[in-house]
């Protein structure tokens, strides 16, 4: 009897331990990753009762210790962008999707359909942001054209880790897919006059534009909108051409033993409450069509609700090309774009 009394005592010393789960997401850290805490993990708490914990750290960081740690994966959900998912993916990292398993995803755009094993979480762009004070008159922004004025010699920034965004640009403007972007090379070698500095974060960004240094940005619309809400006047523009769109997704690690609550997290991250909030929050696109916006901030420049916008105001770097083609493009700009004349 002493002894099953005992035992009866030791398990329930246990029984929390056992039986309180906990899932694993890798994400950024900063705002986006108390973005995920604020708003999908505490939907997915709310339904499950599971906590949930973030393993944080840079894109390709992260994307270099999930390869080590194939085997015993750190994480049950991975949060990374539309372009270096397709690396995930590539290399086995990321399961394969059932999204019979996802049912908010039903009413995911077309353009958050990624890879059979990641989609979008939320979308943004990078386009032109300005300071309307410091821009020549006449010069709107209605095309990436108008970064060409010669007016605007020495304004410009753009970020040093990702030229993508204006490379699909020239490639736009001179009528070649952007797998042919090498004919555009000409395009732009004739912007490098106008560049004024590359920065290197959102906050290196921000002092740039605060102190008008470089009054002319390509920037993510969600730090826009930030240094907005801080009290500098930045516009943002949405050439005709369309603006760059970009997707931060999510996959379900390959080798995770909570698959099924890895779908749950998933699946909360989609509805469309949710996506409202991380809209206001952010200031970005939700990634269902379900979601109703108020009219102020549906209205805003780079957020997309219906599929007129999303067809027509969004510039589209193929995912997978784009993550074959990152080292490439980046060392390209860094040798004829950023080095001295």
């Amino acid at each position: 009897m002493k002894r099953l009394l005992l035992t009866a005592s030791a398990l329930s010393l246990l029984a929390p331990a056992a039986f309180s789960e906990t899932l694993i997401v890798s994400s950024w850290g900063g705002s986006f990753r108390d973005l995920i805490d604020d708003t999908i993990a505490a939907k997915f708490t709310e339904e499950t009762g599971v906590e949930v914990e973030f393993i944080t750290g840079g894109t390709i960081d992260r994307l270099n210790q999930a390869k080590l740690s194939r085997d015993t994966p750190e994480s049950d959900v991975t949060f990374t962008t539309s372009h270096i998912g397709w690396l995930y993916h590539n290399d086995g990292l990321f399961e394969e999707l059932d999204m019979s398993q996802i049912p908010n995803a039903e009413y995911l755009v077309d353009q958050a359909k990624i890879s059979p094993s990641h989609i979008g979480a939320w979308a943004y762009v990078y386009t032109i942001g300005y300071l309307p004070d410091y821009v020549p008159e006449g010069i709107d922004f209605d095309s990436w054209e108008d970064l060409w004025s010669p007016e605007l010699e020495g304004m410009l920034a753009a970020p040093d880790f990702d030229p993508s965004h204006i490379i699909a640009a020239s490639a736009k403007l001179e009528g070649v897919d952007i797998e042919n972007w090498r004919d555009a090379t000409d395009k732009l070698l004739a912007l490098k006059p106008n560049f004024k500095a590359f920065y290197t974060n959102d906050a290196n960004s921000q002092q740039l534009l605060s102190t008008g240094e470089t009054p002319v940005q390509i920037l993510l619309s969600m730090n826009a909108y930030h240094i907005k809400s801080q009290g500098l006047d930045v516009e943002i523009a949405i050439p005709s051409e369309g603006a760059v769109l970009g997707v931060d997704t999510m996959g379900i690690t390959t080798g995770t033993d909570k698959k099924e609550l890895a779908y749950k997290f998933i699946n909360a991250a989609l509805d469309p409450e949710v996506q409202a909030k991380i809209a206001e929050i952010k200031k970005g696109s939700p990634v269902v069509s379900n979601v109703e916006l108020p009219e102020e901030l549906a209205s805003l420049p780079g957020i997309f609700t219906t599929p007129e916008q999303w067809e027509t105001q969004t510039l589209i770097i193929p995912h997978e090309l784009r993550a074959e083609k990152t080292a490439e493009w980046r060392q390209w700009f860094s040798e004829n774009m950023m080095s001295g004349n």
